[in-house]
C-alpha cells in the first residue's frame, strides 16, 4: 500500500531583473502548472537592477524541484534558492484594526506588549496595531484579538533570509 506524502510549505527566493512584466511571467509560470502561491513578496535589492521575490508554495519535494527547474528557464531569473534544510530567519508583518472600547483598552495594550507589538494609530473606538514575527506568532496574535472585534486586517507575505554569513 502506497503512503501519501503530505504537502509542506516551501519558501523560495528568486533574484530577477527589476523590469516591468517579470512578476507576471513568474506568477504565470506557477498558474500554468497549477501551483498555488500562498505568499509572494517582491522588493528591490541593494542593486537597483535586481528584485528579490520570496515565494511560499505548498507541495512535496518533487513539486519544489519542478518549480525550481521551471524558474531557471525564465530569462529574467538570475538565481533561485529554496530554503529546504537551510537555517533561515523569516518574518511577516500584520496591521490589525481592532475595536477598542475605552474600558477594554488596557487589556488590548497588555496583549500588544506580550506580542511585542506597537500601537500605530488610535481613535475613539478603534486602534491599529503593528506586529512582526513568524507566521505562527502572527496567527496567534490574530486569534487573541478576535474577541475584541477585528475591524480590518492586512498581512504581508513571508520574507526570509539565511542565517549566518551566507547570502543568496
Amino acid at each position: 500500500m502506497a503512503t501519501a506524502i503530505a504537502a509542506q510549505t516551501h519558501t523560495i527566493t528568486v533574484l530577477v531583473d527589476n523590469r516591468p512584466g517579470v512578476l507576471a511571467r513568474v506568477s504565470g509560470l506557477f498558474a500554468r502548472r497549477g501551483y498555488n502561491i500562498e505568499s509572494l513578496t517582491v522588493s528591490i535589492t541593494d542593486n537597483p537592477n535586481m528584485s528579490r521575490m520570496t515565494i511560499v508554495v505548498a507541495g512535496d519535494a518533487d513539486t519544489l524541484e519542478q518549480i525550481t527547474k521551471q524558474l531557471h528557464k525564465l530569462i529574467d531569473v538570475h538565481k533561485v534558492f529554496d530554503y529546504l534544510d537551510t537555517p533561515m530567519l523569516e518574518r511577516e508583518l500584520v496591521l490589525l484594526k481592532v475595536q477598542s472600547e475605552p474600558e477594554r483598552r488596557a487589556e488590548i495594550l497588555q496583549l500588544v506588549e506580550i506580542f511585542r507589538g506597537k500601537v500605530v494609530d488610535i481613535a475613539d473606538r478603534a486602534m491599529v496595531i503593528e506586529v512582526t514575527g513568524g507566521g505562527d506568532k502572527i496567527d496567534s496574535f490574530e486569534k487573541q484579538m478576535e474577541p475584541f472585534g477585528i475591524r480590518e486586517l492586512v498581512r504581508t507575505g513571508r520574507i526570509a533570509m539565511m542565517r549566518g554569513s551566507r547570502t543568496v
